[in-house]
């Protein structure tokens, strides 16, 4: 179901478990609204799904928000599209009647950093977060009250593109704002391994 009234290019995918707390599908650089049904499906089966394309062209290859080059992020744009899509989130959520307590974001690399973003300014529209191979891209001057949010960290540790530091400081943002942070660092790269998935499909069983 595609709804062009709705500010964001998206898909939604009605739940048929009502057990199931609803996804928010945020994709990596060069995805789109399709890339992680799949995988959603398969994990949390009967969820519904919110999947939503990034707005930003780089190179032709859609992404959440603006960089200037690899690790370079363009922060005011950052600010402004993760304003945006949490707009864009509440609406969805009155559309499609989601609870946004129980919303929890399922993001890979660039859609992991817009998750985290998210959570950082604005945590009113998720409710958990599994943050597949994110990094720092925003640093608040006070940490967000995100008391009762479940976020799951998956990291690699031989990833090229995050910075060695940048999960342990991205978790301690997290912590300091009172979330329930679950990170752990997989002797792997920016791909996820099997063992992952399987920890992805626990927390979000969970929610």
């Amino acid at each position: 179901m595609n709804t062009s009234s709705l500010t964001h290019t998206h898909l939604f995918v009605p739940g048929t478990d009502p057990t199931r707390a609803p996804l928010l599908l945020l994709h990596g650089t060069g995805g789109n609204e399709q890339s992680l049904l799949p995988l959603a499906k398969k994990l949390v089966p009967g969820a519904p799904l919110l999947s939503v394309r990034g707005q930003v062209l780089e190179h032709g290859m859609p992404r959440f928000f603006r960089r200037f080059a690899e690790g370079v992020f363009d922060l005011p744009d950052v600010e402004r599209r993760t304003e945006d899509l949490a707009d864009f989130i509440v609406a969805a959520a009155e559309r499609y009647q989601l609870n946004l307590s129980r919303l929890t974001a399922l993001g890979y690399s660039n859609g992991a950093n817009m998750a985290a973003a998210l959570l950082l300014r604005r945590p009113d529209v998720l409710g958990a977060a599994a943050l597949l191979r994110a990094m720092v891209v925003l640093e608040p001057g006070s940490a967000p009250d995100l008391r009762g949010k479940r976020i799951l960290m998956l990291n690699g540790a031989h990833d090229p593109i995050v910075p060695n530091d940048h999960p342990e400081r991205l978790a301690a943002m997290f912590r300091s704002g009172g979330a329930t942070v679950d990170a752990r660092l997989a002797e792997a790269g920016h791909d996820l391994t099997t063992a992952e998935f399987a920890v992805v499909q626990r927390f979000l069983s969970a929610g």
